[in-house]
């Protein structure tokens, strides 16, 4: 599923324009961004949870040369699937 599903999904379901259900899905995706950007957690329940997790710097290499690289520290989001999604995914 893409965004434009999403945003076609939910105007027909909620008879709202395209427009509208932009709108909606920009605004809860900017709320999940600007929440993640500050480091705070996003806990949707039976769904997941999203979280950044920091990564500290390393030595790395250059798959494409071989020669030794230096990898900065960084924070990456990262979603660990709830319960209930699990089971329902896994069809149990």
């Amino acid at each position: 599923m893409t965004k434009l599903d999403l945003i076609e999904d939910l105007a027909g379901k909620e008879n709202l324009t395209e427009k509208q259900a932009k709108d909606i899905i920009n605004l809860i995706l900017k709320g999940f961004t600007d929440t993640l950007k500050k480091g705070d957690r996003i806990e949707i329940r039976g769904f997941g949870s999203f979280s950044v997790r920091e990564y500290k710097a390393y030595k790395g290499k250059n798959p494409k040369t071989g020669k030794n690289a230096d990898v900065r520290s960084k924070k990456l989001p990262h979603f660990k699937v709830g319960k209930e999604l699990k089971g329902l995914v896994d069809h149990k």
